[in-house]
């Protein structure tokens, strides 16, 4: 139980935190991305000072590949896109005094997600969208993660959750000249669990969610961003027994985008934390390599 108890928290903690400047930024349609990208994520695990385990350790690797694309809907700029990540993952901690080291590789959840702007960015071709004024965007997003990921309920530590995980939200991005604002707000709702440790039930309450962004344009492609996010809740509960183990995280970081050449960019990320309670103490580092095409 303590393994178990290790790695899903680790994972859970680390997929709460992400942070993802300009989601919400005005774009053309028949616009299409090909993403592929790396994130290390090391840190302390900071559990409920009830449980024997003290000194937790985690170091996760995740490695991701992406596609996504913008269309028109009912006359509104939209996305979709699908990311598929591969964790390796391990933790380490004293469990009664006794030190515990556990280690998983494999495939985790699907992760999908639909966007619409509803404000300030109307279906436009790319010609019409590099003459437009930029302007307010408001737009509202359902990212949903999907129980496929490696699980065996006979095994206390797993990749995959074995549940549903929805996030509902809605999100601000407001151009200011050279500069760029964002913020967003949404909530984490997950199903249960009722395989968990061969047939027991694991619930959690629902997880809301809290970003901003503020970055600066030097020029085309080439952008900088600081981050933030805030986040509290998602106390768990086993067979109906609840944990007592909600958590209230904050944390920073910085968004580096290079344009390389025609279509193809990159982008640098890192973060820290300032905050945690029940939460992971994370420090994140993070590469992704972006190819983009229009439709012919």
């Amino acid at each position: 139980m303590a393994a178990a108890i290790l790695l899903s928290t680790g994972l859970d903690q680390a997929m709460g935190q992400d942070m993802e400047p300009r989601a919400y930024s005005a774009s053309p349609i028949d616009l299409n991305f090909l993403i592929a990208s790396y994130l290390r994520t090391t840190g302390s695990v900071s559990l409920d000072p009830s449980l024997p385990i003290t000194g937790v350790k985690a170091s996760i690797n995740t490695f991701s590949l992406g596609y996504e694309r913008t269309f028109d809907l009912f006359g509104r700029t939209a996305s979709a896109a699908i990311v598929l990540p591969y964790f390796q993952a391990g933790l380490s901690g004293q469990v009664f005094g006794t030190g515990t080291q556990i280690s998983r590789m494999g495939l985790g959840d699907l992760r999908l997600r639909l966007a619409a702007n509803l404000l300030g960015n109307p279906a436009l071709s790319p010609q019409q969208f590099a003459t437009r004024q930029p302007q307010t965007t408001l737009g509202a997003s359902l990212s949903v993660i999907a129980p496929s990921g490696d699980y065996d309920a006979a095994h206390l530590a797993n990749i995959g959750s074995n549940r549903w995980a929805i996030k509902p939200e809605v999100g601000l991005s407001q151009p200011m000249g050279d500069w760029f604002a964002d913020a967003a707000a949404g909530i984490w709702l997950f199903t249960a669990n009722d395989n968990f440790l061969n047939g027991h039930s694991r619930t959690q309450n629902p997880l809301p969610v809290l970003q901003g962004h503020l970055g600066y344009n030097f020029r085309r492609g080439l952008w900088l961003a600081a981050d933030a996010t805030y986040l509290s809740g998602g106390e768990t509960s086993i067979d109906g027994l609840p944990k007592h183990d909600a958590e209230t995280a904050s944390r920073f970081g910085l968004t580096l985008s290079l344009p390389i050449s025609d279509g193809i960019s990159a982008k640098l990320s890192w973060a820290s934390w300032l905050t945690a309670r029940n939460g992971g103490n994370y420090d994140t580092i993070g590469l992704t390599l972006q190819y983009r095409w229009f439709d012919p």
